[in-house]
């Protein structure tokens, strides 16, 4: 688990491993999440990017309302 300092100006810099691990450029957007006593960082990705990312996924599944088709 790597830690950073918050600057003055609220400010944090993600340590190299972690940038090259998930692909981040200067620039590039993030999702700020705030939990309960934690935060969270999520790229923003474009969507074309997104393609194929749920391939493998099982879509059947039972719903329980008996009423749907």
């Amino acid at each position: 688990m790597e830690s950073v300092t918050v600057s003055p100006k609220y400010q944090v810099v993600i340590p190299r491993r972690i940038r090259d691990k998930m692909g981040l450029r200067p620039g590039e957007k993030l999702q700020v999440v705030g939990f309960d006593d934690r935060i969270e960082l999520a790229p923003v990705r474009p969507m074309a990017e997104m393609r194929g990312f749920l391939k493998g996924l099982d879509p059947s599944f039972e719903r329980e309302d008996e009423d749907r088709v």
